[in-house]
């Protein structure tokens, strides 16, 4: 379905099973709740590993600058979180976690934009009760039955070919598909992958990836193209519409990535979340686990969307209409018009 590199399959496999691998490894001898230790480990990990700073403008010297003052030696572990926590928020990225027993760091980028979907709004004025709940997919028929609507809300469950069979041949005589992944904070990459190459009738270069392969600021490996084949199963190639907001990250931007290299697709609706860079993970000497991106992705002319993959067409909701989906009434608009 897919053609990888060699080696961008291997950093798939290394993201998966990087904290795994580095928490059997980590010495006991270098253990320790030294606050002093723990910032530093994490500040010269990331210094190292970490693939958006120039991107993102970071000065990440300055930002050790910044924070280390506020460590002492007694602080509790509670303070250590919230001074570590407070440097990596300069990161700005929803793939950089901390995580301690007693609590998880995120940025939280969906709150970084308007909102633009809601889910009982659908449910009250478009979705009819009985609406079809297949895998983690809902769908059902939309404007007298002439085209699809398919909400995905994560990139997990059952998205298997035989679910992806059955939305394709129930939605198979409509005018066109909307494929809504408003507020998919994401998944496994694979199901992106799976979904797409049920819109495509050919190999499609969806986008470049390149890993951090040293400490410079831009050290990368050479880009590899990320191609997609068309699925042997049952596909869609008529008018689909793919909407997205600031809520959908991660394997959602990827998926809405590859639909901007897709002619028949579509992306409508906000600038997603971002978090284009596949994270990995690690554990400080005190315990704790962190992850943060180690890879980059390019569109097909090399631009970089970390921040968000802008949509073809803009939309968005009017709250002071809380009868209307603007964005879904736009993407039934360009259904019924687009030739």
């Amino acid at each position: 379905m897919k053609k990888l590199s060699p080696t961008f399959t291997l950093l798939v496999v290394l993201c998966i099973f990087s904290f795994s691998c580095e928490k059997a490894l980590f010495e006991e001898d270098i253990q320790t709740g030294d606050p002093f230790v723990n910032f530093d480990y994490l500040w010269e990990e990331c210094w190292h590993k970490y693939s958006f700073f120039e991107h993102k403008g970071v000065d990440w010297p300055l930002v050790k600058e910044t924070y280390r003052p506020a460590l002492y030696y007694g602080m509790d572990e509670d303070s250590l979180f919230a001074v570590m926590s407070a440097m990596l928020m300069e990161l700005r990225d929803d793939h950089t976690n901390l995580r301690s027993p007693f609590n998880v760091f995120a940025y939280r980028n969906y709150m970084s934009g308007p909102r633009n979907f809601d889910w009982r709004l659908l449910m009250d004025h478009y979705l009819p009760r009985d609406y079809h709940t297949t895998g983690p997919f809902r769908h059902a028929f939309l404007s007298g039955d002439s085209i699809g609507y398919i909400y995905l809300p994560g990139f997990q469950g059952d998205v298997s070919n035989a679910t992806l069979d059955f939305l394709m041949n129930r939605y198979a005589n409509t005018q066109g598909l909307i494929l809504d992944i408003r507020q998919n904070s994401g998944g496994s990459i694979s199901y992106v992958y799976r979904i797409l190459s049920r819109f495509i009738d050919k190999e499609t270069l969806l986008y470049y990836s390149r890993i951090k392969s040293g400490p410079g600021r831009e050290e990368f490996s050479a880009l590899e193209p990320v191609s997609l084949k068309p699925s042997e199963n049952t596909r869609y190639t008529g008018k689909v519409v793919v909407l997205a907001d600031r809520g959908s990250y991660s394997a959602s931007s990827f998926m809405a990535l590859g639909v901007r290299s897709i002619p028949n697709a579509t992306l409508m609706g906000d600038t997603t979340g971002g978090g284009l860079g596949l994270p990995s993970s690690g554990q400080l000497p005190n315990g704790w686990t962190f992850r943060f991106s180690i890879t980059q992705t390019l569109d097909q002319n090399h631009n970089n969307y970390e921040d968000g993959v802008p949509p073809e067409v803009n939309a968005y909701i009017d709250w002071n209409n809380p009868n209307k989906d603007e964005v879904l009434e736009k993407a039934m608009e360009e259904i019924r018009n687009k030739p």
